[in-house]
This record gives C-alpha cells, sequence and structure tokens, in this order.
C-alpha cells in the first residue's frame, strides 16, 4: 500500500521508523479481518501510531469507533499530542474522555449526581412546558376574543393545565439542580462543540472551558461523543462491566462496533482483577444495622439478623488472627489477615455459619436487599425533594449485597476470599474488610474481547505471547514483536555478575560493599545522569545512604508520599545526577527520560514482589486453570517481575540518536548463572534477542567497559574520567 493511500493518510510524520510501516500493515491485515493482536514493540519505537494509524484506517472503512485506553497519566499525554498530529493530516473527531470525578464543578458523588441531573431536568421540561402552554392560552384568547367560541373551551383547558404546571413547578422548586447542568439544558451550546471539535481537547481544557461558560462540561462532553472517531479514556471505561455498557452507549456504539487499543497491555491483568474483587468494610456493616435499626420495617429484624451475624464474624476473625503485638504495629494501610483453608470453608464463613442463627441466611439476606432497595429508594427521593443536602448511600443494600455474593461466589473458581485490617488515622481505632479477590483477569477481560470487534493489545513487555493469551483469555490472536530498532552501535546491555541480592543476603556487608562499589563505577563512568532501579524504597534508601558518602553527584531519592513529576523534573534538569527509586514505582514506566534526561539505567536486583497469601491465591488459581504445577509461579510471578525488569531497561535509549548503557546488576541476570543458580536464574526469561543482547560481565571490568563505550562516542565533555 503507498504512502498516498489508505491508512497512511493518517499517518502524522514524513517517514515511519523501521519497522513501523510492517507493523501497520500486519495490524490493518489482522483488524480487516476482525482478529485481536497482541503487538509488543520496544520502547520509544513508535507503538502509538503503529496501532492507531491502521485502527483508524478500518474504523473509517467499516464505520467503527477507536477507543485508546491506557492507566498512565503520562501516556494520555502522549495519546492527545499524536491525536492532535493526526488532525493536522486528516480530519478527525476525537475526544479525550475522563470519569466525572475529575470533571464534576460542584464536586459531587455519582448519585447525587445522577439525582441532581434528574431534577434539574424535571425543572427545564416543565418550565418549557408553562412556555408553550402560556403562548397556546394567549392564541386561544385573541381566537376567543374574534369571535371562535371552541377557542374559548380549549383555552380553559390549557389554563387547567397551566395550573398544575404551576404547581408541579412549585414542588420542583424545592428540589435541589445544578446550575451547570441547568446552563447545559437551557442555552446556547453551540460554540462549545465547534470548539470541541477544532482540535483534540485534554479534559483539563473541557473544564476551564465549561467552567468559563457556566457549563457542565462532562455531561456536554458525553453529548459530544455520539459520531467520533477516536476517544482516549482510562482503562475502567472499559474493563468495568457497567461504565462500559453506558460509555458505549454514549457512543452510540454496539460492542462490536468498537475497535480497541491498550497501551501499556501488560497493565490489563491487574486492572482487570482490580475491576472484578468486590470489598466490604467493618465500617459499611456498623453504618447498615444503624440503618435497620431506625426502618419502621417489618423486615427490619431479619435484616439486623444477618448483617449482625456477618459483622461479628468479620471482627471476631480478625481479632482471633492478630494478637496484641501484631495490633500495635497495624498502620493507616491495609493489611492482610489470612483466613483460607484448604480443606474447608474459609474462617470468615465458618464463623459466620456458627454466630448466625434464624430461618434461613438466604430468606434474611432477601429481606435485608428489598429493605435496601426500599431505603435507597426514600433517599433518592429526599434528595430529589430537597430535604437533604447529599445524596445518602444505602448502606444496607451495600452489605446485604456483598454477603450474597460472598456466600454464593466465595468458593467459586479464581476467587480468593480475604479478610484485612486498618487503623483510622483520626481515631487510632483498628478495623476490618472481607473482600473477594480476584486472581483470574480472564474472567473480565474475556467477555470484553469476545464482544467488541478486534483489539490490540500493546506494550513493550507483552511477551511471552502465550501467557497473556492465556491470561486474558484470548483465542488465536496475531502476534508480532519488534526489537529496538535503533542502531545496536549506540548501546551497551550489561547483565553485571553482582552477588545475587536474594532477600537472606541483602544485609551482608561483603554484598552491600561489592554492589555499592559497582554502582558508584557506573556512575562515574556515565557522562549525565544516572537512574537506579531498586527492588523496593527500602534498598532503594539503604544504597542511596551508601553512596552519598563516595560520590560528588547529585543523589535523588525517591520516596513513597512525594511528587514524582517533581523529582523526575529536578532530575532532567540536572546534569550528572542519580536518581535512587523502587522497580515498583511509578518512574518505571509509561515516564519518558528522552535525550539528555538520563544515559545510564541500573536495575538492582531481580525485583521480586512481595510473596503474601494473595500472590500464592494467584499461584494456585494459574496451576488449576492452566493445568500445570510450575505455571502459577511463572505466570503470576517470574514473568511479571522480568517484565518490571525490561520496562525499567527501556527508560533510556528512545530515538535511534540517544547513546546509553543499559546494566543489570545481579548474577541471576547472566547467562553463566544457570549451572550453579539452577531456577534462580532469570536470563531464560527475557525474549531471545534481548538475551543475545546482553553482555555478562564482572563487576570490576564494569567501569573500563563503560569508558571504553561512552569515549568511542565522544560522549565526556572534556577528558573521561580515571577507571
Amino acid at each position: 500500500m503507498s504512502e498516498t493511500a489508505g491508512y497512511m493518510r493518517f499517518f502524522p510524520y514524513d517517514q515511519p521508523y523501521e519497522n513501523q510501516r510492517e507493523a501497520m500493515d500486519r495490524i490493518y491485515n489482522s483488524l480487516h479481518r476482525g482478529q485481536d493482536v497482541l503487538f509488543e514493540g520496544a520502547c520509544g519505537t513508535g507503538k502509538t501510531l503503529s496501532s492507531l494509524v491502521p485502527a483508524l484506517e478500518i474504523a473509517r472503512e467499516q464505520d467503527k469507533t477507536v477507543v485508546i485506553t491506557t492507566n498512565v497519566h503520562q501516556q494520555m499525554r502522549q495519546f492527545v499530542a499524536e491525536a492532535r498530529a493526526i488532525t493536522r493530516e486528516e480530519s478527525i473527531r476525537a475526544v479525550v474522555f475522563k470519569g466525572k470525578a475529575s470533571m464534576c464543578h460542584i464536586d459531587v458523588g455519582y448519585e447525587e449526581c445522577q439525582a441532581l441531573r434528574d431534577n434539574t431536568r424535571a425543572v427545564v421540561d416543565a418550565e418549557r412546558d408553562r412556555e408553550q402552554l402560556e403562548r397556546r392560552q394567549r392564541e386561544l384568547l385573541a381566537e376567543s376574543q374574534d369571535g371562535d367560541g371552541s377557542a374559548a373551551d380549549a383555552r380553559s383547558a390549557v389554563m387547567d393545565e397551566l395550573e398544575a404546571i404551576e404547581d408541579r413547578l412549585e414542588d420542583l422548586e424545592e428540589q435541589t439542580v445544578c446550575d451547570y447542568y441547568r446552563n447545559n439544558l437551557t442555552q446556547n451550546t453551540d460554540d462549545f462543540f465547534g470548539w470541541l471539535f477544532e482540535d483534540v481537547r485534554t479534559p483539563e481544557e473541557i473544564y476551564d472551558y465549561a467552567e468559563r461558560q457556566q457549563f457542565c462540561g462532562y455531561e456536554l462532553l458525553k453529548e459530544g461523543l455520539e459520531g467520533v472517531d477516536l476517544v482516549v479514556c482510562n482503562y475502567h471505561h472499559l474493563l468495568d462491566a457497567t461504565i462500559r455498557e453506558q460509555f458505549f452507549r454514549w457512543l452510540g456504539r454496539d460492542p462490536d462496533d468498537i475497535i480497541a487499543v491498550f497501551d501499556e497491555a501488560h497493565n490489563v491483568e491487574d486492572a482487570a482483577r482490580e475491576h472484578a474483587t468486590r470489598t466490604c468494610s467493618e465500617r459499611t456493616f456498623d453504618a447498615a444495622l444503624d440503618e435497620v435499626a431506625d426502618a419502621d420495617d417489618p423486615r427490619a429484624e431479619d435484616a439486623a439478623n444477618v448483617l449482625s451475624a456477618f459483622h461479628r464474624a468479620l471482627v471476631e476473625t480478625y481479632e482471633e488472627s492478630v494478637g496484641f503485638g501484631d495490633r500495635e504495629g497495624i498502620d493507616n494501610t491495609w493489611s492482610d489477615v489470612s483466613i483460607a483453608n484448604e480443606d474447608r470453608k474459609d474462617d470468615l464463613t465458618l464463623a459466620f455459619l456458627q454466630r448466625y442463627s434464624g430461618r434461613g441466611i438466604e430468606d434474611d439476606l432477601e429481606a435485608a436487599m428489598k429493605l435496601g432497595r426500599k431505603l435507597d429508594e426514600q433517599y433518592e427521593e429526599a434528595y430529589r425533594e430537597g430535604e437533604t443536602a447529599t445524596r445518602t448511600e444505602c448502606q444496607t443494600l451495600q452489605a446485604a449485597g456483598f454477603i450474597s455474593a460472598w456466600m454464593a461466589e466465595g468458593s467459586a473458581e479464581g476467587l480468593y476470599p480475604v479478610v484485612a485490617v486498618t487503623r483510622d488515622a483520626g481515631t487510632d481505632e483498628v478495623y476490618g474488610r472481607a473482600e473477594l479477590y480476584s486472581c483470574l483477569p480472564r474472567q473480565v477481560t474475556g467477555t470484553l474481547f469476545d464482544e467488541i470487534s478486534a483489539t490490540v493489545l500493546m506494550s513493550a513487555t507483552i511477551q511471552p505471547f502465550e501467557v497473556t493469551e492465556n491470561v486474558l483469555g484470548l483465542e488465536d490472536a496475531v502476534t508480532m514483536g519488534y526489537g529496538l530498532g535503533f542502531p545496536a552501535e549506540n548501546r551497551r546491555t550489561y547483565a553485571v555478575e553482582t552477588p545475587p541480592l536474594f532477600s537472606s543476603d541483602r544485609d551482608d556487608p561483603a554484598v552491600q560493599e561489592t554492589v555499592t562499589e559497582t554502582i558508584h563505577d557506573a556512575v562515574r563512568m556515565t557522562p549525565g545522569n544516572t537512574l537506579a532501579f531498586f527492588p523496593n524504597y527500602g534498598e532503594a534508601s539503604r544504597y542511596a545512604d551508601r553512596l552519598v558518602s563516595r560520590s560528588d553527584r547529585t543523589l535523588y531519592l525517591d520516596e513513597p508520599g512525594q511528587s514524582v513529576e517533581e523529582l523526575r523534573q529536578q532530575f532532567v534538569a540536572d546534569d550528572g545526577a542519580v536518581l535512587c527509586t523502587s522497580l515498583w514505582g511509578t518512574l518505571a514506566e509509561g515516564v519518558s527520560f528522552d535525550g539528555d534526561d538520563a544515559n545510564t539505567v541500573l536495575v538492582v536486583g531481580v525485583p521480586y514482589p512481595h510473596l503474601d497469601d494473595r500472590a500464592e491465591a494467584v499461584q494456585d488459581a494459574y496451576d488449576v486453570a492452566f493445568d500445570g504445577t510450575d505455571t502459577g509461579w511463572r505466570y503470576a510471578v517470574e514473568i511479571p517481575t522480568i517484565r518490571k525488569t525490561r520496562q525499567a531497561l527501556g527508560r533510556v535509549i528512545r530515538s535511534p540518536e540517544e547513546v546509553g548503557v543499559r546494566a543489570l546488576l545481579d548474577r541471576r541476570y547472566s547467562r553463566r548463572a544457570k549451572p550453579d543458580l539452577g531456577k534462580y536464574s532469570v536470563n531464560g526469561i527475557f525474549p531471545h534477542e534481548e538475551r543475545e543482547e546482553l553482555i555478562d560481565i564482572d563487576p570490576e571490568k564494569l567501569k573500563f567497559s563503560m569508558l571504553n563505550f561512552y569515549g568511542g562516542h565522544d560522549a565526556y565533555d572534556g577528558d573521561p574520567p580515571t577507571p
């Protein structure tokens, strides 16, 4: 296909990168056949346009809408930039859609917003009816004055309707309305939509424009979605089944009219698991019991019976598991309490069954659900009528619904029952929650991929393809992978044989000294900034402290709770600095360090996640689902860990002109480790082309190799450092 025809009309730049043209052609052909695509491309090689350009062409040919989605804020900005570039070449209608919570001008929740919308529309409709009736009665009055007897009778009927409308408006005036949404309904919004589609507008721009005009930008955006060519959004618009149904309705599309492009698709697994997980806290049960106690309803006693039994069981379960010393150590983050049993029901279910006494759990839950629905309707009406300033959430409905799910689904395949505890930072009180944790993301994603026309899942680290297919529930996907197509002579990738940083060896002074000296050598030999990733924030802090005493470089430490973007800006503005962070933090992926922002990237250790009971449950679920004893470890731990490592390596070398070093500091990365480290060697988990690029090297030789590499590219400003 020539560059002047077909999908290339959507390509906004002069020439594609190497491999980009082939990728676009293969994706176009796959989407034309309605096939899903798994697409791996190295960081900085143009994956977004490789997927978006052919998707837009297919959408144009087949009257579909392209939805491109990510869970990384930095990537959202990149999508906007690419979409804007496309609009300069080919006219498309593109919208960037964000959730209501970030776009509401009066900061109300979903239920309140829904009630306000209904109230406001009812008021506006009544006012329009009154205006039409007043106009009609004036016309009939004139006709009757001209001698038309039937007009007088008709006017009398209209006046009766007017009186009824006035009474209705008098009632409606006492209800709460949204002035922003009222302006949407009563004022001319043509200028807004003209402005919206002149360019690709960010949610922040839409919010500001709407605020100046006193419109509800979120509701206007929903109205503007129908008929667009491209929508940029977050994962939850597709992964949450309820939101997805509404979203497609706003688009005016059926599921098979949607072509979805998932960016950073290696994150879809965790995101889908999060959307499928259900939780209910002790506070919700407390509020539900208070709610039931105040209800004048014959079903209240049965509802209280079942809710209180589960509530007491929850408290007893975590109190029996958390000793006094452990209780003192509980902070304001959620900590799991193990309740699963191999040969019987979980501890919470057993405690609930022991605590419950009554005519039947199902009957009592049905009574609680019916009572909850009644109370919810009352709360809705009270808010509509202006009797309450906020829309009350029905806790009984939430608590009863959760218990029903717990009893019906708690032992289902892929669901893991969990109890967790936390401490209220304000009251210092410890309280708990129950959770049905979803181990199998394909229970969410499989349905989505079956419904929509086709999907492109793209990432720099989506291999092994068969694992991604299994985990996400894809069938017969087209797979394609492209390595770093930039000049190989501009980079070096080392597997440095420092001692393996097993958790049991991290406190060994000799190990720490070797690792510190190797990091120091790499920093000294780098003609610019160095990124250093560690298995966790604790290790990052440890080695940052050790480096301070022996390096004259400016050192930045990423710590939980601080602004990552501010830290990144300070680091990239520096020259010759070191940034120490966790590989599980936000800087390891989706954040670009282009040009001279960073020259060397180090990954220190193999960053396995903390393996708690929840992680074990995921492994067990994968073992059962995919019929293999080692499948769980490979799918749930080993491969995701190496994907994290590969993501971190991709922070440097983002264009053909860039020069840089990528180093893995841990003997487990070396191919020479296999004979004596056995299953602990991770070299074989890397894709073949990346494995071939890894150069095994002794720690003491790294500084000489880096000096030769950077010196050979004239990268040093002045005399090179002395090894």
